[in-house]
């Protein structure tokens, strides 16, 4: 494909007026079209050094088809009575670790580089929630310590560009996490320091003296690409473009605002800076994230290929709808925000006709995401006395969705770090109460006040035999009050 066919237009900010001063590691789609796009806005309207030096941590594709392009792209932004495009100039270039990982190490230590984000899967970072160390078993964790100047690993990488820059005495550059992770950025900063004092103690302190790791939230649905994304860019530009991505119109940035050496006007594109971004993180986790869970298990057990399938149907539509007011209901108040709205506002996004986010997509590394999303979160209600049936009816989907891909699919159908045990536990359960007590004592993965609570437990067993013997439909019929039997 030729680069002219995707030039910067004519009138709009020349990209090749700014320099890169941003690495990103996890150059997928979400980043594209979310950090990318406030980082376009903020250089049209303020310019700066902020353009984006991408990293592909495995695949080569990427890298090429950016490159190729000069890093130029399209969003295609899905709103539901059509769809609109945006170019994006913020890319500079993209690396691809595989292919060598100097480069790499070279732009995070450049003495331009003042900020590196991070979209990767949850799996990736090796962190450990509960200690906030590094998993040392991790096989990324566990080849970087052994062979920290050659990297493959996010925090290996992280922590071989932090050396080089003390060791060049340059100021750290600001870490700053854009992955659906409670408190990202102290996690991020613990594991990072953690990592390094096994290494070298002084640059552990180093760090921890000096360097900056604030938190963010982000939110924008992103479905992966697919064949219609390319030629709806074709239709619509007339330009091929093998690195474009789709989305929603609504997309939400909030960040904690510590930025040492400086950072781009995001709040150009929309981005909220804030003090604190922990109350923002929690309403986003437990109403949003949690219900694609709750939408995303039920989907993948009835058949629903597409969240917009599930939440076209009425009954399906609203449990979501009870699920978000429980969710809602375990939050503290967040000044300028009304909960009811922002949970209308989730249901019109979960059903725009013209979004097609996959279920099994979503449902994808339920051991990563359910404890922040439902686990914690129903831990709070029970304990306030507050409705739990739709958080233990989200478990027990997740429990079915498991033991049904074990047995269609076998260990291939579960896509999860800890598919192994999933599948052992899964595929030897032979009702509803053996396969809650496998899964559930799945080591770390459930806090210990619900495993021992004979409320929960019920609650989860009894929906979890009726969608066993019944199918998801008599489980969501019932948990609606829309079938006699109901739950309790």
């Amino acid at each position: 494909m030729s680069n002219a066919l995707l030039s910067t237009d004519a009138g709009a900010w020349d990209p090749k007026r700014h320099r890169a001063g941003i690495v990103h590691i996890g150059i997928g789609a979400f980043h594209r079209a979310h950090q990318a796009v406030y980082t376009d806005a903020a250089l049209a309207a303020k310019g700066g050094d902020w353009r984006i030096i991408g990293v592909s941590l495995r695949s080569t594709d990427i890298a090429d088809a950016l490159n190729d392009q000069d890093g130029l792209y399209h969003v295609i932004v899905r709103y539901p009575d059509g769809a609109k495009v945006q170019q994006i100039r913020s890319l500079s270039h993209v690396l691809a670790a595989s292919r060598g990982i100097e480069p790499v190490l070279a732009a995070l230590a450049a003495p331009a580089t003042r900020i590196v984000t991070i979209t990767v899967t949850e799996k990736a970072y090796g962190i450990d929630r509960a200690s906030g160390g590094i998993v040392a078993d991790h096989p990324a964790i566990a080849h970087d310590l052994h062979h920290p100047g050659e990297p493959s690993g996010l925090i290996g990488i992280l922590v071989e560009g932090l050396r080089r820059r003390r060791d060049a005495g340059l100021h750290p550059f600001t870490v700053l996490s854009c992955d659906n992770l409670p408190e990202n950025g102290v996690l991020l900063r613990a594991g990072v320091i953690d990592f390094a004092r096994r290494l070298d103690a002084t640059l552990a302190d180093w760090i921890a003296r000096n360097g900056a790791f604030p938190s963010s939230m982000v939110d924008r649905i992103t479905p992966a690409a697919t064949a219609k994304t390319a030629a709806d860019v074709l239709t619509l530009t007339g330009h091929e473009d093998l690195a474009a991505v789709e989305t929603e119109p609504f997309s939400q940035w909030v960040i904690e605002d510590h930025f040492p050496l400086g950072r781009p006007a995001w709040e150009i594109g929309g981005a909220l800076l804030v003090g604190d971004v922990k109350p923002y993180e929690h309403m986003k986790l437990r109403m949003l994230n949690g219900s694609h869970s709750l939408i995303a298990y039920l989907g993948v057990l009835a058949g629903y290929r597409y969240v917009r399938d599930v939440m076209a149907d009425p009954q399906f539509a609203a449990l979501v709808r009870q699920h978000l007011a429980s969710a809602a209901a375990t939050l503290e108040p967040l000044p300028g925000i009304d909960f009811a709205v922002y949970g209308d506002d989730l249901v019109e996004r979960f059903k725009n006709p013209e979004i097609a986010h996959e279920t099994r997509q979503i449902a994808m590394d339920g051991t990563e995401k359910l404890p922040q999303r439902i686990l914690i979160p129903v831990c709070e209600a029970l304990r306030d006395g507050k409705p739990i049936g739709s958080f233990a009816l989200a478990v027990a989907a997740w429990m079915a969705a498991m033991k049904m891909l074990s047995d269609q699919e076998g260990l291939a159908g579960i896509s999860d770090p800890r598919a192994h045990d999933i599948f052992d536990a899964a595929s030897t359960a032979s009702d509803a109460g053996s396969l809650y007590d496998h899964l559930s004592r799945l080591p770390g993965l459930f806090p210990g006040e619900l495993l021992a609570s004979t409320i929960w437990q019920q609650a989860v067993t009894r929906r979890l035999h009726l969608i066993l013997s019944s199918g998801a439909r008599a489980v969501v019929l019932a948990e609606t009050g829309v079938a006699d039997q109901g739950i309790s």
